[in-house]
């Protein structure tokens, strides 16, 4: 599983999400995390993006 270099705070502010949501959508998806600096493996920054993204289209 590569990584993407890629932060939950990074996440959140690239896609104006908050922080917390963020966080819930891992729990969510039962990714694992340490903190808000927590680089994601590729595929579940993907998976979360993508919950975010199906998220807000429901919610518009």
């Amino acid at each position: 599983m590569g990584f993407a270099d890629y932060s939950i705070a990074e996440i959140a502010q690239d896609y104006n999400l908050k922080v917390e949501t963020v966080l819930e959508l891992c729990q969510q998806l039962g990714i694992n995390y340490q903190d808000t600096d927590t680089k994601l493996a590729l595929e579940d920054a993907k998976a979360v993006i993508l919950a975010a993204q199906k998220q807000a289209s429901s919610s518009s």
